[in-house]
């Protein structure tokens, strides 16, 4: 997941940072640098941020996966 990806997952789902970082049991500080790209989280914790979005309905789109590059869509 890129910082870009987080951002636009987060904002489908009208989240603020202080949502995601309740969901995900993150802190706001950590997804805040993130997303700020000032710092990338160790992968584990990217891993526990992807899953919170995955878990409130988002699906991550990879550069192989369309024509437009990565992206993320809201599951019907």
């Amino acid at each position: 997941m890129t910082p870009a990806q987080c951002r636009a997952a987060r904002a489908t789902l009208n989240w603020t940072q202080g949502q995601m970082a309740k969901a995900s049991g993150v802190s706001e500080v950590t997804i805040r640098n993130f997303e700020g790209e000032k710092s990338t989280p160790q992968h584990a914790t990217l891993i526990v941020l992807r899953q919170a979005l995955e878990a409130a309905g988002i699906q991550f789109l990879d550069s192989g996966d369309v024509a437009v590059g990565n992206g993320v869509v809201l599951r019907g």
